[in-house]
């Protein structure tokens, strides 16, 4: 009998669907940006430039800016130039990305310049679910990709 009912529960537990969540939706200009990312910036995935939380709200900037030291990557991953670069989104250093969820793996992609028209192969460094992620942005960073529903923050 119990070998019965142990069945009927795995055999439910496998046809049972999923429950899904929902990846946050990327941020869009003149839309509501949450609390914590006041001063922040993100990059939508067909965005030429930066978006800016200010007063609130996302707001779109039309020239370059200097490196942001705050960055939100929601949704679909966010690209960014490096100070290998010209006009660098972001600096070397040393950054910290906090989840803004209990199940959210911050991860960066970096690759790096080693001399003129030579690039590194990509370095990765992924986060524990819901746990910060401490990480130094290499000097002469080329491009740098950010994932996952965290807030990066500059250090130092």
């Amino acid at each position: 009998m119990k070998r019965a009912v142990a069945g009927v529960f795995a055999a439910v537990a496998v046809l049972s669907p999923a429950i899904a969540t929902a990846d946050p939706v990327a941020p869009q200009a003149n839309t509501p940006c949450p609390p914590d990312a006041a001063g922040a910036a993100t990059r939508p995935a067909d965005a030429k430039m930066p978006l800016v939380c200010a007063g609130g709200s996302w707001q779109a900037v039309t020239t370059p800016q200097p490196p942001n030291d705050r960055w939100l990557s929601v949704g679909p991953p966010i690209s960014l130039n490096g100070n290998g670069r010209q006009n660098p989104d972001v600096q070397s250093g040393d950054w910290t990305a906090t989840p803004r969820s209990a199940n959210t793996r911050c991860r960066a992609e970096q690759v790096i310049v080693l001399g003129p028209g030579v690039l590194a192969a990509p370095e990765v460094a992924e986060g524990e679910a819901g746990q910060p992620l401490d990480i130094t942005f290499q000097p002469r960073l080329f491009k740098l990709q950010l994932s996952g529903d965290c807030l990066w923050t500059r250090r130092g």
